[in-house]
Parts: structure tokens; C-alpha cells; sequence
């Protein structure tokens, strides 16, 4: 899931409209969620606008394109969705389902705090990219910056009430 977040209020940005679809106010949305289930039908949903936050209903959502077609039950017009182009759509942290064991949600990584086995700290967690077979946490300690692979010969531990993460790198990455 997206690193993009608003973690003081727990939600989670999942995507952004971006454009209109149809007169009856289809919304075309760019998704960061790993899958189209984050959208289904009834998923409460807030558009960060301008103007202020504004709740909506997922009514239908299909693939289209590079993104997907949403449609929501509070807005029955493309004149009623055009001021949301532009707008992030979040989620709340705790509609989320929990995680598998040894899964965690990029909200809940960001921000730990990353030492050595031997207890060196190497700084916080700014970000995440994925690379395709595993994910890279960016771990920055002031100017200094380390690409730490989300692999399992890597993390020895992750303690998300201690807020910290224990890594074991690889020759050359410290």
C-alpha cells in the first residue's frame, strides 16, 4: 500500500481522481492500493478537497485503463464530481482488515526507527518503493540515506509498539 498518509488522523491516501467518466458522474481514479477490493462496493471512502473533507460510498468499481472507474452514491452527476479532480481519496486505518503475520501496511513502517543488531542506529523510515520483487525502505538519518531491502535474510524484527525495526544488512549497505 501507498506510503502516501495523514497518519494524525490514521487514514490512508488510496488513490486520487482524476478525471470525469459519463454524465452520471463516474470517477476516473488513480490507485495506489495493491488491489481493487480496497474500492468495493460500500467502501467509505473521504475526498480530501479544497474546500474540506467530503465522505463518499463506493457504488461500483471496475478496471479502466491504468486506474479504475468508480462511481459513488452521493454523487449522481458529472456536474457534482468535477470539483473532486484532483482530490486524494483516503481510507481509515481501521476499516482496514489486519494484516497476514509478517505483513504490515506502509502507514504502519514509515517512521520506525532502524538499528543494527549490534543496537547502531541507523536512522528513521522516510519512505517506501516498490521494486517488484520485494520493497525498499528508505531509511535517512539527517543527510545520510540507506535502501534497506524488505527481504527476510534482512529484517530480523519488526516491533510496531516499540516503533522499531532491527535489520541484519547485507556487506556493503551500512
Amino acid at each position: 500500500m501507498s506510503s502516501k498518509s495523514d497518519s494524525g488522523n490514521r487514514r490512508i491516501a488510496i488513490g486520487k481522481i482524476i478525471g470525469t467518466h459519463g454524465l452520471k458522474g463516474g470517477a476516473r481514479v488513480y490507485s495506489w492500493a495493491e488491489s481493487i477490493d480496497s474500492f468495493g462496493k460500500g467502501a467509505r471512502l473521504t475526498a480530501a478537497t479544497p474546500t474540506g473533507d467530503l465522505e463518499l460510498t463506493v457504488q461500483s468499481a471496475a478496471p479502466h485503463k491504468k486506474g479504475l472507474l468508480l462511481t459513488f452514491k452521493e454523487v449522481g452527476h458529472i456536474n457534482a464530481l468535477e470539483p473532486l479532480v484532483g482530490s486524494e481519496l483516503f481510507v481509515d486505518r481501521a476499516d482496514l482488515p489486519e494484516p497476514e503475520d509478517g505483513s504490515y501496511y506502509w502507514i504502519d513502517i514509515i517512521g520506525l526507527q532502524v538499528v543494527t543488531e549490534a543496537g547502531d542506529v541507523l536512522g528513521r523510515v522516510a519512505s517506501i518503493f516498490p521494486t517488484g520483487s520485494n520493497d525498499v525502505y528508505v531509511v535517512k538519518d539527517g543527510k545520510k540515506e540507506i535502501l534497506v531491502p524488505a527481504l527476510e535474510s534482512v529484517l530480523k524484527d519488526i516491533d510496531l509498539d516499540k516503533g522499531i525495526m532491527v535489520v541484519d544488512l547485507p556487506e556493503g549497505l551500512s
